[in-house]
């Protein structure tokens, strides 16, 4: 008797010590901690993937808080509990909250067999969580929900493995090819399910559950998202967007922190493996933008979205965020002019692979755009798809000639058609006498006979100044090579003269 009071520190055995002695016995403390699981809240570190390991704190509760006092995770020999089935109704909450206990003990996945058995227990016992939360046999009480979201945050919440890009300095698009499995797989997503099964549950008060599912934990879930395990991101946006739509409280912080990430991807790192899950998530948010639309998402499309086509990696997110600024052009058709300036801005100019992506993605954007808004931009726009025309790679000019074949396009040029053929009538004429594609050559063919019957007087006039643009051009030609001429022989009479004098 004196041992075990020397074991518990001296305070009074209570009703869930005593529990916890049926569930777990009394093994040795290095193994179960006197029968006690500490399930606080867990160190994150923001600033790196390779910070020290994750710890718990044995302390007063503080949901979502800061932690003091950190002591190692809890491992070591587990013994299975009574299912919930085998219990009575009035003891199902003690008995989850011992189920909790027994899912914050953590294990070394890199070796399989160690620890077979006890892995295999919190396995089971997690499906059982998941059940109980899923077939609502009884509403969890407050204090147990504080425990779980305790519990879910120690095995979440932990230093993400370094990246391969992080220490070649590959590219982010060159690591494609052979994804990332984390070896805690086997319990983690089954942690999330739990969560996700929380959140989503109709027993939950949001009321209650924002005292624990608050700010500090909506900002560790989305470090989360620059793991490389593609499931776990998978996970991580299911949830995150579930969280978005049940706490309205939450609604403003979480699109700010989403814009901090961005902002930091964009000016600093240009390396993170969550982009695009990111942006799923904002393109059913931004669907849901009400009208008219707030100066906060319009300032969210310039700051945030527009500057996102700057990375190299791209490509990895691009549908994603093509999606997003689809959905605020129709939304508010008044916001081409400003998206076709960005995307100008940003235009790549030896990167043809992102150079098909902006001429894909402008197509989208013109498919959505009105009269109005196209005559602001169409000048600098055409510009850039004449240089698009000329292109030596043969898949860009391909590309930007297809634009022809879209009818909503064709339209929009054809009412400006004064303005664009002048642009782009030399680019065509420079395709067709000199382009090395004959694919190429049979596109910009059909595209300026499209513009003969368009406007057969207007493509004459066309022609003729750029006959006399021509022509103005080889007049300069033949004076700078008469210049240079009578220049060499100056030169050649001067070096003659200086000759003469030196004899």
């Amino acid at each position: 008797m004196f041992n075990k009071i020397i074991k518990r520190g001296g305070r009074k055995p209570s009703k869930a010590d005593a529990i916890d002695s049926g569930l777990y016995g009394h093994g040795p403390t290095g193994n179960l901690n006197s029968g006690v699981v500490s399930t606080s809240n867990v160190v994150v570190n923001h600033a790196s993937r390779t910070a020290p390991a994750t710890s718990v704190v044995n302390s007063v509760p503080q949901p979502g808080g800061a932690v003091n006092d950190p002591t190692p995770l809890p491992s070591g020999h587990i013994d299975p509990v009574p299912q919930f089935r085998d219990v009575a109704v009035s003891d199902r909450q003690l008995l989850f909250l011992r189920k909790l206990h027994i899912c914050c003990f953590q294990f070394d996945f890199t070796d399989t067999m160690k620890s077979a058995r006890e892995k295999e227990i919190k396995r089971q016992t997690l499906l059982e969580l998941i059940d109980f939360i899923q077939s609502g046999s009884g509403k969890i009480t407050e204090s147990n929900q504080e425990e779980m979201i305790r519990m879910i945050s120690v095995n979440i919440f932990r230093c993400l493995p370094p990246s391969p890009y992080e220490n070649t300095g590959a590219e982010m698009v060159e690591m494609e090819e052979e994804p990332f499995a984390d070896p805690l797989w086997p319990h983690l997503h089954l942690v999330y399910e739990l969560l996700l099964r929380y959140v989503v549950s109709s027993d939950t008060d949001t009321k209650i559950a924002k005292r624990y599912i608050d700010h500090s934990f909506v900002l560790k879930l989305l470090d989360l998202f620059n793991t490389d395990d593609p499931r776990e991101r998978e996970y991580l946006k299911t949830i995150l967007h579930r969280i978005y739509g049940k706490f309205m409280v939450h609604r403003p912080f979480i699109r700010k922190a989403i814009n901090n990430i961005f902002y930091r991807f964009i000016y600093e790192t240009e390396r993170h493996s969550g982009i695009g899950e990111l942006l799923e998530i904002l393109g059913s948010i931004i669907n849901g933008f009400a009208l008219p639309m707030k100066e906060e998402h319009k300032l969210f499309l310039v700051r945030a979205l527009i500057p996102l086509h700057k990375p190299k990696a791209l490509a990895l997110y691009h549908q994603q965020l093509s999606y997003c600024i689809i959905q605020f052009v129709e939304k508010d058709y008044k916001l081409a002019d400003t998206v076709i300036r960005g995307l100008l801005k940003y235009w790549p100019i030896i990167n043809c692979t992102k150079e098909l992506l902006f001429l894909g993605e402008i197509e989208e954007v013109l498919e959505a755009t009105q009269s109005a808004e196209f005559q602001r931009c169409m000048v600098p726009l055409f510009r850039q798809i004449g240089r698009c025309l000329n292109s030596s790679h043969s898949q860009v000019a391909e590309r930007a000639l297809f634009l022809w074949k879209n009818d909503h396009i064709v339209s929009l040029i054809g009412q400006n058609r004064n303005v664009i053929l002048p642009i782009i009538f030399e680019p065509l004429e420079k395709n067709v006498r000199s382009h090395w594609n004959q694919a190429i050559h049979g596109l910009t063919i059909n595209v300026r006979k499209m513009f003969l019957e368009m406007d057969f007087e207007l493509f004459e006039k066309c022609q003729k100044q750029h006959e006399e643009t021509e022509a103005r051009a080889r007049e300069l030609e033949e004076q700078r090579e008469l210049t240079w001429k009578r220049l060499e022989e100056a030169a050649e009479q001067w070096k003659g003269g200086e000759d003469r004098i030196t004899v």
